[in-house]
């Protein structure tokens, strides 16, 4: 009687220690450097061992995004476990890259992409005002 609730008691304590999770844990995970053959049933094979499923979304075979994938688990557990043995596992010969995603860093990128075009688009115009002006000449 008395062992069965030590056993109970520190199953809770360990259980309860164990759920604050560090803050960039996240059900959505972003995995990078995927061989560009890989299928979304080979992808949900590997993921699923760790819980289930949500969503996955391949990135565009013909963008920059190819290599890449967003794997959504329907628990945060599962999620965290899928970080913790996946990363750097190889998948045809390549070593997968499994992070949180987090969305004010790709936010940040998508930002930072729009300046650059910006910046090069301005560059453009002031070359094409040099040569109209060259050419005035």
């Amino acid at each position: 009687e008395m062992a069965a609730a030590t056993v109970t008691g520190d199953y809770v304590t360990r259980k309860s220690s164990n759920s604050r999770l560090p803050p960039e844990v996240n059900r959505i995970l972003y995995v990078r450097n995927l061989p560009f053959s890989i299928t979304p049933e080979e992808l949900y094979t590997i993921f699923g061992k760790y819980g289930a499923v949500y969503q996955i979304r391949l990135g565009d075979p013909g963008k920059d995004t190819r290599g890449t994938a967003f794997v959504v688990y329907e628990d945060i557990y599962d999620a965290k476990a899928a970080v913790d043995h996946l990363s750097g596992f190889n998948v045809g010969g390549r070593y997968l890259v499994v992070l949180y995603y987090q969305p004010a860093k790709f936010q940040r990128r998508q930002e930072l992409q729009e300046k650059q075009d910006e910046i090069q688009e301005l560059r453009k115009q002031i070359q094409q005002r040099k040569k109209r002006k060259a050419g005035d000449k």
